[in-house]
C-alpha cells in the first residue's frame, strides 16, 4: 500500500483495513479511519501474528506474567510462547520502515496499547499492559505518535492525530 514516499507512513493493524487476519478469521474494518487517513498518509497494514507464521483462524493468545516478565502464550497450549518471535518481528519491521505514526487494534496481545489483559499463571487478571509488538515499537520510538483505533472515532480525533503525525514527519 505504499503510494507516495513523501507522505507520512502510518503502520496500522491490518484487521482495521479490512484484512481478515484476526484469530477468528474476522476483521475490524473502520471506514472513517481508513478513508480519512488515506488522504493524508501512506497506510502500512501490519499483522504481527500472521507475519510470524500464525494461521487464520488460530488459537487465541494472551499476555501472561511468567518468571518475572510478560510473555505471549497460546491459550490452548501455554507451552507455546510467541514473545520472542513478536519482539524480533517488531525490530525487523522498524528497520524496514521509517514510521511517522502507529494505529493498532486495542486489547490485542500483540498490538494493544496499555489495554491488554495480563494474566497470572492461575488465570487471574493482574494488570493491563501493551502487546509485545506495540511495546517493542514504543520502546524504540518513544516519541512516535500512536494510539488504538478506538481513540480515533470522530473527525476531530482523527484531525488531531494527523497533525501529530505530520509534525513528527516534518522532523525527518
Amino acid at each position: 500500500m505504499r503510494k507516495n514516499s513523501s507522505l507520512p507512513i502510518i503502520a496500522i493493524s491490518a484487521c482495521l483495513t479490512g484484512q481478515a487476519v484476526r484469530y477468528d478469521g474476522g476483521h475490524k474494518y473502520t471506514p472513517l479511519l481508513i478513508e480519512t487517513l488515506s488522504k493524508h498518509t501512506t497506510l502500512l497494514p501490519v499483522c504481527p501474528e500472521t507475519a510470524i507464521g500464525l494461521s487464520v483462524p488460530r488459537n487465541k493468545i494472551q499476555l501472561t506474567y511468567k518468571n518475572g516478565e510478560i510473555r505471549v502464550l497460546d491459550t490452548i497450549n501455554p507451552q507455546i510462547d510467541l514473545s520472542d518471535l513478536l519482539h524480533d518481528y517488531a525490530l525487523q519491521f522498524l528497520k524496514q520502515y521509517q514510521l511517522s505514526g502507529l494505529i493498532l487494534q486495542e486489547k490485542s496481545p500483540s498490538c494493544g496499547i496499555d489495554n491488554c489483559k495480563t494474566f497470572a499463571d492461575n488465570g487471574e487478571i493482574i494488570a493491563y499492559s501493551s502487546g509485545i509488538f506495540a511495546a517493542t515499537v514504543m520502546n524504540h520510538l518513544p516519541e512516535l505518535p500512536r494510539c488504538c483505533a478506538i481513540d480515533l472515532r470522530n473527525h476531530q480525533q482523527l484531525s488531531n492525530f494527523i497533525k501529530q503525525v505530520e509534525d513528527y514527519h516534518s522532523n525527518f
